[in-house]
């Protein structure tokens, strides 16, 4: 009989070996299991914390470590063979998760442990516990019980679907040119990146693609207008009615979903589900956080709408367009970027190889807490780009891991992200060491030429790692309250916003670069353009995210079931008084929105912001006391994960609550 992969008790998982036809057999012995453990936690009278929560951490642990190889490869590899066995068994999992958390007898057994004599973390999980247990539905009658599982399953069902529709019409558009003037404007390296989608179809010339490098370089480099407005309409009707191809429409899975999402949330006596979604949020309700998202609107809508009229100006007077549209904004800007402030973004790039940026990422993060990424060949993997690196503390010691996949290729889907591969756990004499994945979308190498990213690239790279150091770098042994797990959703985004900010610190960017033909660093004179372009339209970026953020909100706090979703009615409206820039009718931005409706996003794209407001007052503790604030930081924030509220993470890092103009200054909006 040939053993499961994900079954397997290894410190990592054997990528090479997992096969479609191990999901379901894997995640029916995985909830045997974990039937059977509540069954002996739950049919006791247990209440000391070792019988009743370490065995409960246990058994959610052997989950996670047989389920997270197979969801990642879902993200990253993705065939029809294991879409079709990855949605069967996520569909158990998700059954069997709103089975565990209605359970009356877990719950009464959570109930029954005595916090006093507990330390602060351990307290800490459990009072989380008896939270979760409630929002799951445990104290629903019987028939509410069942309704309510009925809805997790279908939503998880719907949320999986949608993330499959996007890729789907990702991959499904393209354009194939043979005619190299229609790339006129484009880099020799970008159109490198076009020829090796080309290739991969076994055809000549270029194809322009909707995966990310191949949309940034047309709409920001390509003169062809045509070309532009074509890429950018397939680009923005993607999963959509709009689309060419409506046959991965994810319309009526929007609407279900909010339906489905605004019941839950009344069963469980919540007004909507953007009430239940701050439940475990810092923000106190939704209406605190759409009023902070109304004030920066309001602070930045002056200077958006500023930039804007600079940009039609630049652009009737440049290239004679008589009105600026959504296609035309990021090419207009490129190049106002590089009259006005002597920045070629492109040209940047080659001062940013990957393996050149990996390496002073890797200094860095030594720099900050100590700790070293380092590379090892021998691991099971999903594709041969991927890397993995070992963590050692100062003495050499394994205390971590991380797997970093970088390139965009067919099958894995857009964007860039941190998932948990392992958590940290340490189980009696048993340690489990955690184990990250981070994964990006960037251009891959061409030729002989590394891949070479973008300025903005080094900041999403950066950004991923500080979600992946909240991982790696926690204290506290219980996975549910360890690295990212339990954290406030809109303080998660802390650590990662935080390392952004090292994007923009001279010392660590001549460690992140090599210019790749001559090995020098990014020049003085190129790092104070960058710098004074730095804040370049920062009042359209800022306004942007806040259109997002205020479309999520209302999108949950004010759905009304005899009315349905309104999503484009909703959206429309929040533009009308936030927006400077208005797509046209056929833009369906929020089918593709995979953040609220296939992620943990929802009620809660705010986030971004709120913590970036944290993130902002904390960086500048580097600017007053230097290294003694990496070690705080560390200590206080990335060690402590969920063991206490994130407020109060903050507040022993800082010394006080963070102070709301620090994102003003941050974007140069401060009075």
């Amino acid at each position: 009989m040939t053993t499961n992969p994900l079954l397997a008790d290894t410190d990592l998982p054997d990528f090479a070996a997992i096969r479609p036809e191990h999901l379901v057999p894997a995640v029916e012995q995985m909830i045997a299991d974990a039937r059977a453990a509540a069954d002996r936690i739950g049919g006791s009278n247990a209440s000391d914390f070792r019988d009743v929560v370490l065995a409960s951490e246990r058994a959610g642990f052997a989950i996670a470590r047989g389920w997270s190889p197979a969801g990642h490869l879902h993200s990253v590899a993705d065939t029809p063979e294991l879409r079709a066995a990855y949605a069967q068994a996520q569909a158990m999992l998700a059954e069997y998760g709103m089975e565990a958390g209605q359970d009356p007898r877990m719950f009464a057994a959570f109930n029954r442990v005595d916090l006093a004599p507990l330390t602060e973390a351990e307290a800490r999980a459990v009072v989380l516990a008896r939270r979760d247990f409630t929002l799951s539905g445990v104290g629903l009658d019987d028939a509410a019980k069942a309704r309510f599982r009925e809805i997790g399953v279908e939503l998880n069902r719907l949320s999986t679907e949608f993330g499959n529709a996007v890729l789907d019409s990702t991959e499904a558009w393209s354009e194939h040119v043979t005619d190299e003037a229609l790339l006129s404007g484009l880099t020799d390296n970008a159109k490198a990146i076009l020829a090796s989608y080309a290739a991969e179809k076994e055809l000549d010339g270029w194809l322009v693609t909707l995966r990310e490098p191949s949309v940034q370089a047309i709409l920001t480099q390509a003169d062809n207008r045509d070309l532009r407005a074509r890429v950018a309409k397939a680009y923005a009707t993607r999963a959509s009615d709009q689309a060419a191809d409506p046959t991965h429409d994810n319309s009526a899975r929007i609407d279900r979903i909010l339906e489905l999402r605004h019941e839950a949330a009344r069963l469980l006596g919540f007004d909507n589900a953007a009430a239940r979604s701050v439940e475990t949020k810092m923000a106190q309700s939704a209406d605190e956080a759409l009023a902070f998202l109304a004030d920066l609107a309001a602070r930045a809508r002056p200077l958006a709408e500023r930039e804007l009229a600079e940009a039609s100006a630049y652009a009737a007077e440049k290239f004679g367009i008589a009105k600026l549209e959504p296609w035309d904004t990021g090419y207009v800007a490129e190049h106002m970027r590089r009259e006005r402030f002597g920045v070629d973004r492109e040209a940047i790039r080659a001062y940013f190889p990957l393996p050149r940026v990996m390496e002073g990422t890797v200094a860095l993060i030594e720099r900050l807490y100590g700790i070293r990424l380092v590379e090892r060949r021998d691991v099971s993997v999903w594709n041969a780009d991927v890397r993995y690196y070992d963590v050692q503390d100062q003495s050499g010691e394994i205390v971590a891991g991380v797997y970093c996949d970088f390139h965009a290729r067919a099958g894995k889907r857009g964007g860039a992200w941190m998932d948990v591969c392992r958590p940290r756990f340490r189980d009696a004499d048993r340690f489990h060491r955690p184990i990250a994945y981070l994964t990006c979308n960037f251009p891959p190498a061409t030729g002989d030429t590394p891949a070479l990213l973008a300025h903005g690239d080094v900041v999403t790279l950066l950004h991923e790692f500080g979600h992946v150091l909240h991982h790696l770098l926690t204290e506290v042994d219980l996975p549910s309250i360890g690295g990212i797990s339990g954290v406030e959703w809109d303080a998660v985004e802390l650590p990662s916003q935080f390392m952004e900010n090292f994007a923009w610190d001279r010392d660590t960017l001549t460690a992140l670069s090599a210019h790749v033909e001559t090995g020098e660093p990014l020049p003085d004179e190129l790092f104070a353009k960058m710098l004074a372009a730095r804040r370049f339209q920062a009042g359209l970026f800022l306004l942007r995210q806040v259109e997002f953020a205020t479309f999520d909100l209302r999108l949950h706090r004010d759905y009304d079931p005899a009315l349905g979703g309104r999503v484009m009615e909703v959206l429309n409206g929040v533009r009308d008084e936030v927006s400077v820039i208005r797509p046209p009718a056929w833009n369906r931005f929020p089918h593709s929105f995979s953040h609220i409706f296939a992620g943990g996003y929802a009620a809660g794209y705010y986030s971004y912001l709120w913590a970036e407001l944290l993130s902002a007052d904390a960086f500048s503790a580097f600017a007053e006391e230097g290294q003694a604030a990496g070690d705080r930081f560390r200590r206080e924030v990335l060690a402590r994960g969920a063991s206490r509220p994130a407020a109060e993470n903050f507040r022993a890092f800082r010394g006080r609550a963070p102070e709301p103009d620090a994102l003003l200054r941050h974007h140069g909006l401060a009075a």
